[in-house]
């Protein structure tokens, strides 16, 4: 039996991306093995640290590197090392940061929330975010006024959930603050591109080993020497909740190995052939409009845009978006990229199916589109209500 079967656990199919939410990605067959060949082993840690910071630093064109139990946590510790270097009494004195320069600057824009809101994995290492310009508007000026003594870093974010537009770009970012003295540290979790941030000026770059690059739950840091140093001493203070076992190290860097090697073009083109299915059958549909669309963030993918008229397709994009996550009958539960459907629209990320998933995919949206189309009665509700659902759902867990 399928593990998910014997823990009770749906067999969903995952067209929404390398979420967290949902095991964040597949992992490939050679970070398995390795997971599973150290597992049964003693290890020193600080010297399996050591090798994964060399396995870092040639992965990502930086000087040293290391291993934490995710990109959050790597935000985290990474802000305290700018407030305490290696130093072992302000380590263990943190979140107490009096008389410290504990302000880190980052763009209104940039103020996410990927499951739990980013200011607070600042507040979380004793620093507070200092916000630069508006929502959807940031200037070189604003930043270099928001630069005081009392900044101890830098913050920019990489993210789909980010605003893409009218910021201030990474280089020009960087720039300014080195100008002022400011370290930068670069949140890119779900980046392809591991080199970019580090060429590109950036002090700290910090990725997810568990999304794209298909490895076990870790944050993987990158930069200059002396903040690694700093930020990984943060495991004798706050970053001891935050440890990595010697599983998610190795993990990590057989994912950084794997990364390398992987035949990035073919897998582009078994994702764009499952891009094509869908929108050449989908584009049939009344209500239903596609296009491919790229990342936001530049990776070297695409993904679907479903678009749904509730007047013609008797659904909307949310509703679809649920009836497709809680089948009616014994069908497969898939989960769609549905972040924007209030603007009715929903993804299809093609990124982490296994073969044969596609067909399953476009059968599912099919019949929940026939379905709807031949209801008595329109599948249309209020997306607010769609909202409150979800969040009473939510309070009753683990019921």
């Amino acid at each position: 039996m399928d593990i998910r079967s014997r823990l009770g656990l749906r067999a969903v199919i995952n067209v929404s991306g390398t979420m967290t939410g949902l095991g964040a990605s597949i992992v490939a067959a050679p970070v398995v093995d390795a997971v599973a060949e150290v597992l049964p082993q003693f290890v020193e840690i600080d010297d399996l640290q050591r090798h994964a910071s060399t396995t870092i630093a040639a992965a990502c064109g930086s000087e040293s590197g290391y291993i934490t139990a995710s990109c959050s946590a790597a935000i985290t510790l990474s802000i305290a090392a700018t407030m305490t270097g290696d130093d072992p009494g302000l380590i263990e004195r943190l979140p107490d940061t009096t008389g410290l320069a504990n302000e880190v600057v980052v763009q209104t824009g940039h103020l996410v929330n990927y499951g739990a809101p980013i200011d607070q994995a600042i507040r979380l290492a004793g620093a507070r975010a200092v916000p630069v310009g508006a929502a959807t508007e940031a200037h070189a000026y604003q930043l270099a006024a928001a630069i005081s003594e009392r900044t101890t870093a830098a913050l920019f974010v990489v993210s789909h959930h980010a605003v893409n537009y009218g910021l201030i770009p990474l280089e020009a970012f960087i720039e300014i603050a080195h100008a002022k003295g400011v370290p930068v540290i670069v949140d890119a979790a779900s980046e392809y591109d591991l080199k970019r941030f580090i060429a590109a000026g950036a002090d700290l770059a910090l990725y997810s080993a568990h999304k794209f690059l298909g490895g076990p739950t870790a944050g993987i840091v990158a930069g200059r020497k002396a903040l690694v140093r700093a930020a990984y001493f943060q495991n004798g203070g706050i970053g001891r909740g935050m440890k990595v076992g010697k599983e998610g190290i190795v993990g990590a860097i057989a994912a950084l190995e794997q990364w390398a090697r992987r035949d990035h073009e073919a897998v582009r083109a078994r994702e764009h052939g499952y891009l094509t299915l869908w929108e050449d059958a989908l584009k049939r549909c009344p209500g239903v409009r596609t296009q491919i669309d790229p990342d936001p963030t530049g990776n070297p993918l695409d993904r679907l845009k479903v678009s749904i008229d509730p007047r013609v397709a008797r659904t909307t994009a949310w509703d679809l978006a649920d009836a497709l996550a809680r089948p009616r009958n014994a069908s497969r539960p898939v989960i769609v990229r549905d972040h924007e459907a209030e603007l009715h629209y929903f993804f299809l990320d093609p990124c982490n199916l296994h073969p044969g998933e596609e067909h399953v995919v476009l059968e599912r949206l099919l019949a929940e589109l026939h379905f709807a189309r031949d209801s008595r009665e329109p599948a249309v509700t209020p997306f607010h209500a769609r909202d409150a659902k979800r969040a009473t759902a939510r309070k009753n867990w683990p019921d």
